[in-house]
């Protein structure tokens, strides 16, 4: 399966059974989150909460 990363806009190869999601370091260095999108599978850049700790 392929998609673009939104930051480099280079391709990036996906496996075919990749979940929504999914966490994936792109070639360019930035960590990508996977997004099914009906049948296509779209990727955002993983955005990482605030922990408030224990």
């Amino acid at each position: 399966m392929k998609s673009r990363c939104p930051i480099c806009g280079r391709e990036a190869l996906l496996p075919d059974d990749v979940m929504p999601g999914e966490v994936i370091e792109h070639d360019c260095g930035v960590t990508l989150e996977v997004v099914i999108d009906g049948s296509r599978a779209l990727l955002k850049p993983l955005e990482i909460g605030e922990d408030w700790g224990e």
